[in-house]
């Protein structure tokens, strides 16, 4: 991935950030595995452990800000956009937006090895054509995202892990070497082949 200016803000500290997810009640609200806190410091270590740039790994600790199309509790309004743009950096919260606003029904269906997919805002409605950058970041942050979740709930490895296989497959050449060996992995035995 190439570096994007302002990539990280200079205020992308680590405790302010948590303070702002924690101030949002992050820390207490349920989720597979504990608190979405702690679900989204698994997704940032886990980018990290795949080498993800650091404005990457801020957007997967902040993936849930906006709420999301398969977790709908919002942090954050996407009106309070430039305060979690203060926290974490211009890419990083683009990144946080397209993640939190992707419509799931409509995009995921475009994902194709064969050309970039329109996404579809859930929020506004409207379409737009990613960079590949961007594209690559959102795939990692989705693998991230919900092998953390299976990993922590039998119920939904169960039901979706052979679906998000079969979403991300077509588009693995996009996705890192370990990301795509954590989802080969991590969606085996549940209706996913290698």
């Amino acid at each position: 991935m190439t570096e994007h200016p302002n990539a990280t803000s200079p205020s992308a500290d680590r405790s302010g950030i948590e303070g702002l997810l924690r101030s949002r009640d992050a820390a207490v609200l349920a989720h597979p595995g504990g608190t979405l806190l702690e679900h989204l410091v698994r997704v940032e270590r886990r980018l990290a452990d795949w080498g993800a740039p650091r404005e990457v790994q801020l957007a997967g600790l902040c993936h849930a800000a906006y709420g999301t199309d398969g977790f709908d509790v919002s942090l954050l309004g996407p009106a309070e956009r430039p305060l979690l743009t203060a926290r974490i950096g211009e890419r990083a919260e683009a990144l946080v937006y397209l993640y939190g606003s992707c419509d799931r029904a409509a995009t995921y269906p475009r994902l194709r090895e064969d050309r970039r997919p329109l996404f579809k805002d859930r929020f506004t409605g409207t379409d737009h054509d990613p960079t590949v950058d961007d594209l690559r970041a959102f795939l990692e942050i989705t693998a991230a995202n919900e092998l953390d979740v299976f990993e922590h709930n039998d119920e939904l490895a169960l039901r979706y892990a052979a679906g998000l296989r079969s979403v991300l497959e077509p588009v693995r050449h996009l996705l890192s070497p370990g990301a795509w060996e954590s989802v080969r992995r991590g969606t085996e035995g549940h209706g996913a082949t290698a």
